[in-house]
């Protein structure tokens, strides 16, 4: 997880397969974040959720909400976004983290009010996610399509 309010800043994270890439911003407080969650339950590891909250959707994400309100973020004006998802190492679905990741993502979101914007989520491809603290623009680099824009 990384939360900025340098305007110069850009926030990147590589290879987004099953998990899940989410992107906040704040326009006028000019305060963006980006967290890269594996997993959607810190229940499953109560002693890796203590050392890395970050590792998981349901501790994971209000942390990063947390850290950016901590800048002058306020939840009103945040735009969110958000990448990955995909099914990769799990060609019979077994696991579905991918799948499971996006609903604990979609789950927290609802509870607090938040809604989901522009999204690039599921599938069988990797993502690299950038964004630009200054703007909140978020770039996807998507394996075998190249670029685009949420």
């Amino acid at each position: 997880m990384r939360v900025s309010d340098n305007p110069a800043d850009f926030l990147v994270t590589y290879s987004l397969g099953s998990c899940v890439g989410v992107c906040i911003h704040d326009p006028v407080a000019r305060v963006a974040g980006m967290l890269h969650y594996m997993l959607p339950e810190s229940g499953i590891s109560p002693e890796k959720a203590a050392g890395n909250p970050c590792m998981f959707a349901d501790t994971g994400i209000p942390a990063l909400f947390r850290k950016a309100y901590e800048l002058g973020a306020v939840k009103d004006r945040i735009t969110v976004r958000a990448a990955g998802g995909a099914q990769i190492l799990d060609a019979t679905g077994l696991f579905n983290i991918g799948e499971r990741n996006i609903l604990a993502m979609r789950k927290i979101l609802r509870r607090n009010g938040v809604t989901l914007g522009p999204s690039d989520l599921g599938g069988t491809v990797n993502r690299t996610v950038t964004m630009n603290v200054s703007t909140g623009e978020v770039v996807l680099k998507i394996s075998g399509r190249g670029v685009t824009r949420l």
